[in-house]
């Protein structure tokens, strides 16, 4: 009588590339007697192709109660945590029916618990019991590479090459060296890969699948050596130069090589797509774009090109093109959803531009689409929502949002404290924003940006030694915070008071950050106030060369007038009320010089 009992059918013990522990299956099920016993609809929607193919070669068994008995109380017993007496049962059934799916379960039994000796045992008697079995020969290999049996491996792979037809060689010689991966003796599976593929070589596979492990080694001059030949038995082939790409010692010269591979085959379009990330990474940033634009005619809907284009563009300061290629990628991934591609920094950037131009409510209609499940993400995205709404006056609205935010990390909840902070600042509503932020610095006194925000704020305000005190906890708390040397060291200038403390700040600030513009300023301005007034001009030329700010025209302005340069600096006066009419130090600057412009 065919088979009076089926045991569940497991999808792959082993696959052919990894040994892996797979979920415990339902129990053994019995089937009532039957003339034909065989599966139900249900039990033959589980059973691989592979099963199904061998169906007709499974022995005849009668279900007896003894059998019955034993399979059940192997099943139940190894849920309960025990797997080795129901892996015994299971192997001595396995040669009293000659089925081979109780051998395949004891196997699994086995590595369930990482016992791969007894699993190898398992599936070694799975294979006596079904030697055409491709799936047992696979899961005895898998076996062997892991535990470094690695004599018998290369037999069964040997072997598995020659049989191979010669249009699936290559793809064999892949599957050997993902076998041969998992074997902890790395350099003796090298040895054993570099000798399986010895009668290959004349293929272009072998070459490439050498250079990649010689590659792996560390063996750069080999790999390049076996890339060259897998490049000359086929040179138009992208894989080969692509390999060579990865593994040329000489990395400067890779660039040029693509290029030429490129000029001779057009169409290579991984070839080209690798060429223009190497141009990316030497910012060559136009000819990155060009190749990109190459590769989206090809494929005009392709997200990786649509993203690469906005963020080229973005960088060549190309707003226009950036929106359009970036708005592009939203409107393909929104006709084919894609779970492994969330838009939400896309959105963000198509945001960003929007504000750039000044259409505010394009930049908010674009954050307003974004519900990332990256928690730190969406965050973001609202607290941006909040200060757009506060650029459009809304600043109820803003302020709504901001208290909507929960977060539950310290470092957001501050930032929640920092945004309200600066927008009731932006618009105009200084002491509402002192109180917000001192209330913050109190719940948050080891915060260095909330500290450093309070103190600009009650500088504002008059509150100097409430600034002092604030900058000098924030140089305890990040010594390495050259804002708040500046910061202190500028005030103090300002004030023109203490102006010896003054410079020693701002000179250990410009140590930290040698080419902050602002510092520069700084320094530039206690010069000025200790009487030292070519210094103050060197210095704040090259500030202003470094960054057209309004503040440093008014500084470097005041210096010129002071030295009798009056021409000029009324010049760059003008400027700085074309940068920023409503500057404070503008106003003082030309009430103090008692200058109109």
């Amino acid at each position: 009588m065919k088979n009076a009992f089926v045991i569940v059918t497991l999808t792959g013990l082993l696959s052919a590339c990894a040994v892996a522990q797979l979920p415990q299956p339902e129990p053994a099920r019995p089937v009532q007697e039957a003339p034909a016993a065989v599966a139900d609809e249900t039990d033959a929607a589980d059973v691989s192709d592979d099963e199904a193919a061998d169906e007709e070669n499974l022995p005849k068994v009668a279900l007896s109660s003894d059998l019955l008995y034993q399979l059940l109380k192997a099943e139940f017993d190894f849920r309960e945590g025990n797997w080795k007496e129901p892996y015994a049962a299971l192997i001595e059934a396995s040669k009293q029916t000659r089925d081979p799916r109780l051998a395949r379960r004891a196997a699994e039994m086995a590595l369930s618990v990482n016992e791969h000796p007894s699993a190898m045992a398992a599936v070694g008697t799975w294979r006596e019991l079904s030697p055409d079995s491709d799936e047992a020969a696979r899961a005895y290999l898998g076996l062997a590479v892991l535990t470094d049996k690695l004599a018998e491996a290369e037999g069964i792979l040997r072997q598995r090459l020659a049989d191979a037809p010669i249009t699936e060689r290559g793809a064999t010689m892949f599957q050997a060296r993902q076998f041969i991966g998992r074997a902890k003796d790395k350099a003796a599976a090298a040895a054993m890969f570099e000798r399986l593929l010895a009668p290959y070589r004349h293929m272009v596979e072998a070459r490439i699948l050498l250079a990649q492990s010689a590659f792996g080694r560390g063996d750069k001059v080999q790999a390049e050596a076996e890339a060259r030949a897998a490049l000359a038995l086929k040179p138009d082939s992208e894989i080969a130069v692509l390999t060579l790409a990865q593994v040329a010692v000489d990395q400067g010269s890779v660039e040029a090589m693509l290029a030429k591979f490129i000029a001779a085959n057009p169409k290579a379009r991984e070839v080209r797509a690798a060429h223009a990330r190497i141009l990316v990474d030497q910012k060559q940033y136009e000819k990155a774009r060009d190749s990109f634009e190459v590769l989206l005619k090809d494929q005009p809907e392709d997200l990786g090109t649509l993203y690469a284009l906005g963020i080229l563009s973005m960088q060549l300061d190309d707003p226009e093109s950036a929106e359009e290629y970036l708005s592009h990628f939203t409107e393909v991934l929104a006709k084919s959803p894609d779970d492994e591609r969330d838009p939400s920094r896309v959105l963000l950037m198509l945001s960003q531009l929007a504000e750039q131009r000044g259409d505010l409510p394009a930049a908010l209609k674009w954050i307003g689409k974004i519900d990332s499940e990256d928690p730190a993400l969406y965050f973001g995205a609202q607290v941006k929502r909040a200060q757009l709404m506060a650029k459009q006056g809304e600043l109820a609205g803003a302020r709504k949002v901001l208290a909507g935010l929960s977060p539950s990390e310290a470092t957001q909840q501050a930032q929640v404290v920092l945004t309200e902070g600066q927008i009731l600042r932006d618009a105009g509503q200084g002491q509402a924003a002192y109180l917000v932020l001192e209330d913050g610095a109190r719940k948050f006194p080891k915060n260095p940006d909330l500290l450093y925000d309070f103190a600009l704020q009650a500088e504002k305000l008059g509150r100097v030694d409430v600034m002092e005190k604030a900058l000098r906890e924030v140089m305890v708390l990040a010594p390495d915070n050259h804002h708040a040397y500046n910061a202190l060291g500028y005030s103090l200038a300002e004030r023109n008071v203490r102006l010896a403390e003054a410079l020693a700040l701002i000179d250990k600030a410009l140590k930290m950050a040698p080419e902050d513009p602002f510092i520069m300023d700084s320094l530039g301005w206690v010069h000025y106030r200790m009487g030292k007034l070519d210094a103050a001009e060197a210095l704040l030329r090259k500030a202003y060369a470094l960054r057209k700010d309004a503040e440093i025209a008014v500084h470097l302005g005041e210096v010129l007038w002071r030295k009798g340069a009056q021409e000029e600096a009324r010049k760059l006066l003008r400027e700085a009320r074309a940068k920023d009419p409503k500057s404070d130090t503008l106003r003082n600057t030309l009430a103090r010089l008692q200058l109109k412009l």
